[in-house]
């Protein structure tokens, strides 16, 4: 396996506030990854660093040995948190647009899924409901014969009865050489199909292991970990503890 992602030394700041700090860490390829922090940490910014969607002030981050650029967002398949797909297109039109926009856009292995799902793809994408559009967005980007995969709260969106059966449809519509980063609050549903984990919080990395480290040297599950660990990391957590509201 080759070195998919590597970030060395990478600060991010917006004004005075120092959003990532010195960041390091690499990853390889084939692995299912979860990006792990309290609100506030410093995820979104990696995500959108890797993205090219904002530019570091120090250090470097290579993509399949790429700069940020051309070549490295060609390797990457993005799932933001937010919609942006057109409203008044159908879901198969909006399948089509992808096919033209992207050269290893799959379009049976999409229509496959959007079968799975029962999703009807003649459906104007606002005749749908939340969960639904949520649901096609993530096929679209799942679709994509990518090395990378970045997908920010895929399943935030989804009611727990179908969680289950996304997530089967993530493992089942990847190669199994490339890698997905999933940046997630809903650790307990996620964690079976993480392969590691990449602990963020106050701008800084502060972990990287494997799922099977933690069960095996801490005897919790990675859910189970981050609550140990992260309780009182969300600063609002934080100072409402501190007041002594939080206690009984």
């Amino acid at each position: 396996m080759s070195t998919l992602i590597q970030c060395q030394n990478v600060t991010k700041r917006y004004g005075n506030t120092v959003a990532l700090d010195n960041v390091n860490f690499a990853v390889e390829s084939g692995h299912i990854v979860g990006l792990l922090g309290p609100n506030g940490s410093g995820k979104t910014t990696l995500i959108k660093l890797l993205n090219g969607l904002l530019v570091q002030e120090e250090g470097q981050i290579l993509v399949g040995g790429n700069p940020v650029g051309v070549q490295s967002k060609a390797m990457i398949s993005y799932l933001p948190d937010i919609n942006y797909l057109d409203m008044s297109k159908t879901v198969e039109n909006i399948a089509k647009t992808f096919a033209l926009f992207y050269p290893d856009f799959d379009m049976n292995r999409a229509y496959d899924m959007f079968n799975r799902l029962r999703i009807d793809t003649k459906k104007p994408l606002k005749h749908l409901s939340k969960g639904t559009k949520e649901k096609v967005q993530l096929v679209l980007v799942m679709s994509r014969r990518a090395q990378l995969y970045i997908l920010d709260e895929p399943i935030a969106g989804v009611d727990p009865a179908a969680r289950d059966f996304i997530l089967k449809v993530i493992l089942d519509n990847y190669d199994s050489n490339a890698t997905i980063l999933i940046s997630t609050h809903l650790i307990a549903d996620i964690e079976n199909i993480l392969d590691q984990v990449i602990f963020i919080n106050d701008s800084h990395i502060v972990g990287q292991m494997t799922v099977d480290d933690i069960r095996a040297n801490n005897g919790m599950s990675v859910d189970a970990y981050f609550r140990e660990n992260f309780r009182f990391a969300d600063p609002a957590l934080r100072a409402f503890m501190e007041d002594g509201k939080g206690e009984n």
